[in-house]
């Protein structure tokens, strides 16, 4: 507890109350008063690492490598990191800092495209919503872990006939009173016959593992329409996740910057224990062989399909046109040093990528040895990766319920981390239209921000609820923000302008050389653009209806789904017409007048302004009193 301090309410006092403060209230080193900034920079940097480090590393990132070539695949995802990734989060990251703003308040620096920060903020929205549905279903496997015996370890009274740890043998060529005939195995062992090798076919069976899953976990019904019953113990799960995120976030980055010290650091503790433990296992080799060993193939660079998913990964991977690195950014010092912010955060998002493969083929490797199957049969991804796959090899683990807690604990705070910054980027929103009611109410807001996102998931966690999940992420988490993601760059570079935008980085983090910015004006200028405009087209072309298994979607699911990205992407039209009309003149001079920034574009804080913006209007150009709805909006 700090000592009373006269200097302190001097220099952190807003009004003359003459009120006392506390050295250890951390709004005395703000330099923001009005909105506040991160308490130190080691809290910004690790919510932005527990941002983009996110359940895709753990779940995605290793079955991409092992199905593009194994170690080849590092090839391309580390360009396209060069290229795609690093530039767009830089972008962004200095957009934020520069502005002080959230991902919509931003655009007055054109105000044409205010529509890409909304549908920004849909999208998170949407996705935010099914997000704590899968770390809901992460906590379920937490508690179920808390037993002497895995309950997925064997068929168990839920189980069927299907269920089975190994394969089993349906029938066979074999030699009977010399001719060979193909027949059951009970009747080959019957008889003490032998099976020709390469002629035994097996009964389709599942995996233990699997049939938990559907059958006790989800409760899953045959299909979208068939909605059943809410799964109650889901909806607990999922209302203590909400519970958790809304405790981390009642006082904002004030509260949120010190949970992320445990969230951010610990699942790195748990992936390294889970690698000494998969290591040391029978078979572990072989699992690492098929990620990024003797099994890659240099060949697979040939195709077009290994560069489009590493493009797509690392752009989905850092959390790029999400609204979240502008919002979290945004409570920034107007001086930091964004630059070597984003290429520290992104080296660390693509690192743990790689790390997490070798845990979890590892430990897969070891599944494979034990099931006596190859490591292509048992290897995937996803959500059969992370509720499947893995915990079944974990079940054959000696002390298996220790290593299922510490996994499913590392998704949890994994999941955790991501959802934070995507809530904190909705309510950043709501503080950038009405600061004054934000900073009085924001544990309320907060709160029932939380509430209201809870109940629009409880249609995830009925029996229908995985169908729900799938549909969303297939519409949603795609398209969507590629559009965004393709407009914000295109029209802070060619219509904005490049050169501006450089000059306001360099009013941040200080004048830089022509050969600095090389590099960068290179990738905003074209190689961004147009590998963002390509992958796009590419997923628009391929583009299939949702299934989830081997169930088809009805019509109108997928229609559903349409619905929703054109919602989510509707506002960049609908807001630049709105902007036009709005303006003054014919139809050219009203559309130059959107595509310029708005009077009060520009740094937050009046003595950052400096002779670049000294013609900025600002409120009442004071730097403690609120500006209005009208100029936040703008």
């Amino acid at each position: 507890m700090g000592m009373l301090s006269l200097p302190g309410f001097l220099s952190c006092g807003k009004k003359k109350d003459f009120s006392l403060t506390y050295e250890g209230d951390t709004s005395c080193t703000d330099e923001n008063l009005e909105r506040g900034n991160w308490a130190n920079k080691s809290e910004y940097l690790l919510s932005l690492v527990g941002y983009a480090v996110g359940l895709g590393n753990v779940w995605r990132f290793p079955y991409l490598a092992y199905q593009n070539g194994g170690g080849a695949f590092l090839i391309p995802y580390t360009i396209m990191l060069a290229l795609a990734g690093l530039p767009l989060f830089f972008l962004e990251c200095s957009l934020g800092q520069f502005a002080s703003l959230g991902p919509v308040s931003a655009w007055r620096m054109l105000p044409l495209f205010q529509g890409v920060g909304i549908t920004m903020v849909v999208l998170s929205t949407l996705v935010t919503i099914y997000y704590n549905v899968i770390i809901a279903y992460a906590l379920y496997y937490l508690f179920a872990s808390f037993q002497k015996v895995l309950p997925w370890s064997e068929c168990f009274s839920w189980a069927d006939e299907f269920c089975s740890k190994t394969r089993i043998v349906n029938d066979c060529n074999t030699t009977f009173h010399g001719d060979i005939i193909r027949a059951n195995y009970s009747f080959v062992t019957a008889n003490n016959l032998t099976c020709i090798n390469g002629t035994i076919s097996y009964k389709p069976v599942q995996f233990p593992s699997e049939q938990y899953w559907n059958k006790v976990t989800l409760q899953r019904s045959s299909g979208l329409e068939e909605t059943g019953r809410i799964v109650w113990y889901l909806a607990l799960c999922l209302l203590l996740a909400w519970i958790i995120v809304a405790a981390a976030l009642y006082k904002g980055i004030k509260s949120s910057g010190k949970v992320v010290y445990f969230t951010a650091l610990f699942p790195y503790v748990i992936l390294l224990v889970l690698l000494v433990r998969g290591a040391t296992l029978e078979g572990a080799l072989d699992g690492i062989e098929f990620y990024i060993g003797t099994e890659s193939n240099i060949t697979k660079l040939m195709e077009a399909e290994v560069w489009k998913d590493a493009a797509t990964q690392i752009f989905f991977s850092l959390s790029t046109a999400w609204g979240g690195l502008v919002a979290l950014s945004s409570y920034n010092k107007f001086h930091n040093n964004c630059y070597a912010d984003a290429i520290l955060v992104c080296v660390t998002n693509c690192a743990t990528s790689v790390f997490a493969g070798f845990a979890i083929f590892s430990i897969l490797g070891h599944m494979a040895f034990v099931s006596q199957r190859p490591v292509s049969e048992v290897v995937d991804s996803g959500f059969e990766l992370a509720f499947v796959a893995y915990p079944e090899a974990l079940s054959q683990l000696p002390v298996s319920p220790l290593w299922s807690f510490l996994f499913f604990f590392m998704l949890v705070l994994l999941g955790l981390d991501s959802q934070f910054a995507i809530v904190e980027t909705l309510t950043t929103t709501i503080q950038d239209i009405n600061p004054s009611i934000m900073k009085k109410l924001r544990a309320p807001i907060t709160l029932g921000v939380c509430t209201i996102l809870f109940l629009l998931g409880l249609i995830c966690v009925t029996q229908a609820g995985i169908y729900w999940v799938n549909l969303i992420d297939h519409f949603c988490a795609g398209w969507g923000l590629l559009i965004s993601g393709a407009l914000e760059i295109i029209g802070i570079v060619y219509i904005y302008g490049g050169r501006r935008f450089i000059a306001d980085i360099e009013m941040m983090i200080g004048k830089k050389s022509n050969s600095f910015w090389l590099w960068w004006k290179l990738c905003w200028f074209f190689i961004t653009p147009v590998l963002l405009t390509a992958v796009l087209i590419w997923s628009l072309t391929t583009f299939s209806n949702p299934t989830y298994g081997s169930v088809v979607y009805p019509t109108w699911g997928n229609i559903l789904g349409w619905c929703m990205i054109i919602f989510s992407v509707m506002w960049i039209p609908i807001v630049a017409i709105v902007k036009i009309l709005q303006a003054e003149g014919n139809f050219l001079e009203r559309l130059v007048i959107c595509c310029r920034p708005a009077p009060n574009w520009g740094p937050y804080l009046e003595r950052h302004r400096g002779e670049r913006y000294s013609h900025m209007v600002g409120p009442k150009n004071k730097e403690h009193e609120i500006p209005t709805v009208s100029a936040i909006v703008y």
